[in-house]
């Protein structure tokens, strides 16, 4: 619930994705991705958890993961149009893809907010692989 608070959301991508965690003398962080088609991934959430934010975990398991999904080709990640996530995922590679207009606004039952800002449009962002 860390990467994305509204339970049926996660309802929709999890049955059909792979669930990693990353093990560090405890668990650190989660990640569910999907195979979207051939060569293409999808990184639908990433949380580290609150006490090892900014130590590196998170940038180490998207590293993790595009080393070792051998067939990929390009890993997008969808995310909510506020600076911190941006920074982070431009840090780790990642380019601005394309945007949905409106997504948290149509699909969540609540206005969404991160550091402050609510958020509206999913930025859709891409790394080659």
């Amino acid at each position: 619930m860390l990467a994305d608070e509204q339970e049926d959301m996660i309802d929709k991508y999890l049955e059909h994705g792979e669930m990693l965690v990353l093990d560090d003398y405890g668990v650190k962080a989660e990640c569910v991705i999907t195979k979207e088609s051939d060569g293409v991934y999808e990184l639908k959430n990433i949380a580290v958890l609150p006490d090892y934010q900014r130590k590196g975990y998170g940038k180490y398991f998207i590293e993790f993961l595009v080393k070792h999904l051998s067939d990929c080709n390009v890993l997008f990640v969808g995310t909510g149009d506020c600076p911190s996530a941006l920074s982070f995922y431009h840090n780790c590679g990642f380019t601005e893809s394309h945007r949905i207009k409106n997504f948290f606004v149509d699909n969540y039952d609540h206005p969404m907010f991160e550091d402050g800002i609510q958020l509206v449009d999913m930025v859709y962002l891409k790394r080659e692989c």
